[in-house]
């Protein structure tokens, strides 16, 4: 490649970093002078690059905004970074309802590719295994995603109709403080003005998302996802069960997250990292999981509610017991 050539395309990568830049910049940047840099740009305009001319003191050169432009130029860092986010999105849950999005756009980045790095991520993508995540990721909706995400923004209230997990619809305002990916599903959490209450709801349940006029102020107080975590760990399900665990928080949330269950503080003392008992409570579905839960923190509980639950606990201390007095 020659020296020219390779500038020209060093000014375009230059500018397609994003935002305005100097004349004097880019000349310092590419070792010329301002004139030689104005010819390399009416090469660039010459090829049906959107490179516009801005005036005025901080004026300069910029890329058109919404343009795609040819040639992708990535180093090989660069292009691991994003084939990777490609990949593990999709794994993870980080996609949007479009399931081929990811796939199509790690096929047209692999196309304009150099052969010998194309043929290095193949081996990558071929060689790279994840493991079974803690549950079944749901994506959202590409369009209520991008109508919540400039809502949350620009602070504006949106209306949705909403399907909660019992099948009932709703038609609802909320006022969106973040949007926050958990175990695999999306989860838009804010105000819902018609109760007065903090809300969290599923983005895979929502349909309809519209913003309306307004604004509303930025809260304070937790940030989205802990607001997501404390509404997950308060949400309704069919057993409620209350502990007393002897520890300090740390050592409770390593088996029981934010996610699953509340961690009262202590009456006597304001520090978690202060082993003492603890209120701790969550709702399950099931509590068949629960005792081996309890008995990997090996920390000192109490169960006050339900029963079932004490009977449980008893049941797998038993089988134990069992199993430790069987010879070899």
């Amino acid at each position: 490649m020659s020296r020219p050539t390779g500038r020209v395309l060093t000014l375009l990568e230059l500018l397609q970093s994003g935002g305005t830049r100097t004349i004097a910049e880019l000349a310092g940047r590419l070792g010329v002078d301002g004139r030689t840099v104005r010819r390399y740009v009416d090469q660039l305009i010459d090829m049906d690059v959107p490179v516009e001319a801005v005036r005025g003191r901080y004026g300069g050169y910029r890329l058109a905004r919404g343009h795609r432009l040819p040639p992708l130029m990535l180093n090989d860092d660069e292009a691991l970074a994003v084939l990777l986010g490609l990949i593990a999105g999709r794994r993870t849950g980080l996609a949007t309802a479009s399931g081929t999005a990811s796939e199509t756009a790690a096929a047209k980045i692999r196309r304009v590719l150099p052969e010998r790095l194309a043929g290095r991520l193949d081996a990558v993508q071929e060689s790279l295994a994840f493991t079974r995540p803690s549950g079944e990721p749901v994506p959202p909706d590409t369009g209520t995603l991008l109508t919540l995400a400039d809502a949350v923004r620009h602070r504006r209230p949106v209306s949705i109709r909403y399907t909660d997990r019992t099948g009932r619809r709703s038609d609802r305002t909320l006022h969106p403080y973040g949007i926050v990916n958990h175990s695999g599903r999306w989860y838009v959490t804010g105000a819902d003005p018609g109760v007065g209450e903090n809300r969290t709801f599923r983005l895979d349940r929502i349909t309809d998302a519209r913003t309306l006029p307004g604004s509303f102020e930025a809260p304070t107080g937790p940030d989205p996802a802990q607001r997501v975590l404390s509404g997950l760990a308060a949400a309704p399900y069919r057993h409620e069960v209350a502990l007393r665990i002897h520890g300090t928080v740390e050592q409770i949330r390593a088996r029981l997250p934010a996610g699953i269950a509340t961690v009262q503080e202590s009456a006597s003392t304001e520090d978690p990292a202060t082993e003492c008992w603890r209120h701790v409570g969550l709702r399950a579905e099931r509590l068949d999981w629960l005792p081996a839960v309890l008995a990997s923190l090996d920390r000192p509980f109490v169960i006050e509610r339900p029963d079932e639950l004490r009977d449980l606990v008893a049941a797998l201390a038993d089988r134990l017991a069992s199993y430790a007095r069987r010879s070899p």
